[in-house]
């Protein structure tokens, strides 16, 4: 990665205090956080608030290492109950945690990283905690709502941004707006860093979404057509459904909560016949253009420098 240059030495102390943080006396407790946290992962949202701490003028390292561990350890988490809840097989190339540890457990597992993510944040203020628990409940509240739209063709373009901007969007929100507060942000700053932060989500949801399409499995590290076989409206997805030529066909199957591996092969094709994946890009796009704007308050410097190719990698990537 090039967007972490200037954040690789404070970004290698979050991993160290990751690691630490989910230590238990119960070795089968350590055994399913490290199964999650060891798969690897972006580190976008750690990272995020590392370089807005830094691009506003902040300092101190430890002041915003063991928040930006924590917002990963609550990513952790949420990665966790999102897998129970979506009946998920693969996460980042290895088996889902409560498949391959139980459901019980791995809920446990998933307590214990929210608890030792407030743990590492022990010091934050009340404006730090207002931040986190509104990324947070939006996280929540969002995954209701996507279950309230599954199967369903007809899903209106603002229902689909309002849930990718709770589960995606609004904990980089958080990671942003908090790091900028704790580097002495002005409010300005600090309200441009959030709006980064959440334009950015949005950007990264939707190729998130396109990759279920076109990804190379090698590179997602699972089935390609996931979203399409547990019926989540997506936005290239939506997209295809209107199409005049194969959208009839594609809702049909889409409604179909029984779906063969090979009828979603085909209603991948099917997609792949239409707009739908140059459309969603350019709304991609769009989210990417209007996170580089909010960066005109910042100074030039390396960490802003290093904010612009973040959003150019989260257009460009490819898993």
């Amino acid at each position: 990665m090039s967007w972490d240059r200037p954040i690789r030495k404070e970004l290698d102390l979050v991993e160290e205090s990751i690691r630490k943080s989910v230590c238990s006396d119960q070795n089968l407790l350590t055994d399913i956080c490290m199964h999650v946290i060891g798969a690897g992962g972006k580190r976008i949202r750690p990272g995020l608030a590392l370089l807005a701490y830094k691009a506003v003028g902040g300092q101190e390292a430890p002041n915003i290492v063991g928040i930006a561990a924590a917002f990963e350890l609550i990513h952790s988490a949420t990665l966790i109950h999102d897998d129970i809840n979506d009946d998920g097989e693969i996460r980042r190339g290895k088996i889902a945690a409560y498949r391959k540890f139980g459901v019980q457990k791995a809920l446990i597992a998933g307590d214990f990283l929210f608890v030792r993510s407030f743990r590492l944040g022990g010091c934050w203020n009340q404006k730090v905690v207002e931040i986190i628990s509104d990324a947070c409940t939006a996280t929540a509240e969002s995954e209701i709502l996507q279950n309230a739209w599954e199967f369903d063709p007809e899903t209106p373009l603002h229902q689909y941004l309002k849930i990718i901007e709770g589960k995606t969007a609004m904990p980089m929100w958080a990671a942003a707006r908090v790091g900028a507060y704790l580097g002495g942000g002005s409010e300005e700053q600090i309200e441009a860093m959030g709006r980064y932060g959440l334009d950015l989500g949005m950007a990264f949801q939707i190729i998130d979404d396109m990759l279920d399409i076109n990804g190379e499995v090698k590179d997602l590290g699972k089935s390609r057509g996931i979203d399409f076989m547990d019926g989540k409206p997506t936005l290239p997805l939506m997209v295809a459904m209107r199409d005049p030529v194969v959208g009839p066909e594609l809702a049909r199957m889409f409604v179909n909560e029984e779906k063969s591996r090979a009828e979603v092969d085909a209603a991948l094709q099917m997609v792949l016949r239409t707009c739908a994946l140059e459309e969603s890009l350019e709304h991609a796009r769009d989210f990417g253009r209007k996170a580089l704007s909010h960066l005109s308050l910042l100074d030039e410097s390396e960490c802003k420098q290093s904010m612009r190719e973040l959003v150019v990698a989260v257009l460009d990537r490819r898993k």
